[in-house]
């Protein structure tokens, strides 16, 4: 198939196809005697999987690591497991940071209940003097 078709299939657009390729991430598909990407099931299969660690939060870094893994069947998958590992923590670490904004935010709103001139905006008081 070529590269639109592939991107199609995928759900992803032609350019993503072309950067994970220059990233290495994605093997060179042949090419066609008129110089077209020619790519096949496994590219696809490939490029769902690299979707789907992108999909949670994992970097470009992790999801090469990954798939390193995933081309040497036979290692031990525990550095797997410390990325995912690892992976829970950061999420867990930015859940704590999100709800310490809410909190800030909610306090913060509850310094203006009522409609005023900007001019007499309790909220943009407490900006300004926490800046």
């Amino acid at each position: 198939m070529r590269i639109g078709e592939l991107a199609k299939l995928t759900g992803c657009q032609s350019e993503t196809v072309r950067f994970y390729e220059q990233k290495r991430l994605l093997p060179p598909p042949v090419r066609s005697q008129a110089n077209y990407r020619m790519y096949d099931a496994s590219h696809a299969e490939r490029l769902h999987f690299i979707r789907r660690c992108r999909s949670l939060g994992m970097s470009l870094g992790e999801v090469e690591t990954l798939l390193g893994y995933q081309d040497q069947p036979e290692r031990s998958c525990s550095g797997v497991n410390a990325l995912v590992d690892h992976q829970l923590s950061e999420i867990d670490r930015q859940i704590l940071e999100l709800k310490a904004l809410r909190t800030e935010l909610s306090t913060l709103r509850a310094r203006c209940d009522s409609t005023r001139p900007a001019g007499q905006c309790a909220i943009l008081r407490e900006l300004t003097e926490h800046a």
